[in-house]
Order: structure tokens, then C-alpha cells, then sequence
């Protein structure tokens, strides 16, 4: 059974802690609570197993305890509402029945291991409070589909505002964000460079400096790449810890949609 929450006390919030899906699910929980039709979260019961769904704006992600066994409910709430974008609970995505229209993405989680010779004087080019306008210009060339200013500038000030999400610049050219911050965990995303500052390594050292940042705070900080950005990650020095599948609609022109397309190629 699926059923709306309304309340925050339905939340299993040990269960959501176990992984980046969960705590992103939290964050956004903490920043927006039940009240906002375009941010819905869902509780799924199934016997004895329990998960949870979370829609923000064409985003479905799910979670769960890894005992859901029937998901045809699932199936039918996806096919129905058709989300660009499903991700989460991996034992699902790879069982589930969908809509013709959806493809599956390879994606791989690094963990941001810092730099044993840190990239000197950076910090004095980093902006710790960018005005956002400014980072959006940055986003937009880096990423042409990313929503219109309104829509992504109230989501990341509100954010920013309620202690979730945190941004910054490097040198005016590069930017990247804390999408969250759940008890000392940190996810990283939205790392972009105009294009006129390409080529010089900018968003090498900028991300070397982030992972020194954040340990030193002790946090951990990971990020997610489709393939297509794999080697770059891979040759910073971070460390994969996970592979997963995420689904993406076929029918909608986004960047993203043949970045990690599966195939059988050797």
C-alpha cells in the first residue's frame, strides 16, 4: 500500500540514514516538511517491509528497509505520474516493470578522498557565499537543460537558507554544491565551469580542495557520475564505493540522456 505522509513522525528516519537516497530524502524533509504539492513524500507497506517515496518536481526516489517484495504497486505509481527520473532502492529499479519510455543509466558514488599534497592557495579564489544568480550562469552553460532561474533559484536559496545545501564558486569560472548535509555525510553536485575557462583544471583542484574541506570538518563527501564522467573522477583520486542503475525517460530531451546509456559493448 502507498500512502501519502502527512506527518513527520511516519518517517523511519534510521532507515533513511543507511543511505544517500535516505539522507537526501531527510534534507529535503527538513527544508519543505509534507505541506508542498511539488515536493510529496510516500510511505509503501508491504507485510512486515516498509520504504518510502519521495517526489521533487520530475524526480521519483525511492528507499527501503530491502524486504519490499511486491512492487507492482510501485510499478503502477510510476507508470502513472512518469517522473523523468527514478532512482534510489537498487532491488526495485532492476525488477520493476516500466513504461517504454524509460531507459536505464549506469551511475557510479565516489567518495571525495582528499588530496595528500593539497592544491596550494585555492581557498584564497574560493567564494564561501556566491551570489547565486552568478552560480546559475555558471550552471547554465555547463548544463543547458538545467531549470529555468525561478524554478532553481528558489528551490537552492530556500535550501541554502534552512542550513541543507550549501554553494560555492572557484575563481568565477567553476561552482559546485553541497546538495545535502545529514549529520556529517555530504553529497556534492552541479560542478560546472564556463566554458570560456575550460582546459585549465580548475574544477580539478576546486574539487581536491572540497575534499579536504569537508574532511576537515569531519564530513564525508561523495558525489554521482554518470559515465561519461567517470575517468575524471577516477584520475582526482576518489574512490568508488558503489554502482547503481537510475532511470530516465527517453522521450524528453535532457543532457544526461545518453551519458550512461547501458549497452553490450566489450
Amino acid at each position: 500500500m502507498i500512502k501519502l505522509i502527512g506527518h513527520e513522525c511516519e518517517f523511519d528516519r534510521n532507515l533513511l540514514l543507511k543511505t544517500l537516497s535516505g539522507r537526501k530524502m531527510l534534507a529535503y524533509l527538513k527544508a519543505y516538511g509534507t505541506g508542498y504539492d511539488f515536493c510529496r513524500f510516500y510511505k509503501i507497506s508491504d507485510g512486515n517491509a516498509t520504504g518510502f517515496m519521495f517526489m521533487i518536481n520530475s524526480t521519483l526516489i525511492i528507499c527501503d528497509d530491502d524486504n519490499l517484495k511486491n512492487i507492482d504497486e510501485i510499478e503502477l505509481f510510476i507508470n502513472m505520474n512518469l517522473p523523468f527520473r527514478v532512482e534510489g532502492s537498487q532491488h526495485i529499479l532492476e525488477n520493476i516493470g516500466l513504461h517504454e519510455h524509460y531507459q536505464q543509466l549506469n551511475r557510479t558514488i565516489f567518495e571525495l578522498i582528499p588530496d595528500s599534497q593539497p592544491v596550494e592557495s585555492v581557498e584564497d579564489y574560493v567564494d564561501f557565499n556566491p551570489h547565486l544568480p552568478d552560480v546559475y550562469k555558471i550552471l547554465s552553460e555547463g548544463f543547458p537543460n538545467i531549470a529555468d532561474f525561478s524554478l532553481w533559484y528558489t528551490d537552492t536559496s530556500h535550501r541554502c537558507r534552512h542550513g541543507i545545501s550549501r554553494t560555492f564558486t572557484y575563481r568565477n569560472s567553476t561552482t559546485a554544491s553541497a546538495v545535502f548535509d545529514v549529520e556529517n555525510v555530504v553529497l556534492i553536485g552541479q560542478v560546472a565551469t564556463t566554458e570560456s575557462a575550460r582546459g585549465r583544471g580548475y574544477a580539478r583542484d576546486f574539487l581536491r580542495w572540497l575534499a579536504g574541506f569537508f574532511n576537515g570538518l569531519d564530513k564525508k563527501a561523495y558525489l554521482m557520475a554518470l559515465d561519461v564522467r567517470v575517468s575524471f573522477y577516477r584520475e582526482i583520486g576518489f574512490m568508488e564505493t558503489e554502482k547503481e542503475i537510475v532511470l530516465e525517460r527517453m522521450d524528453v530531451e535532457k543532457d544526461s540522456l545518453t551519458k550512461g546509456k547501458l549497452t553490450n559493448e566489450k
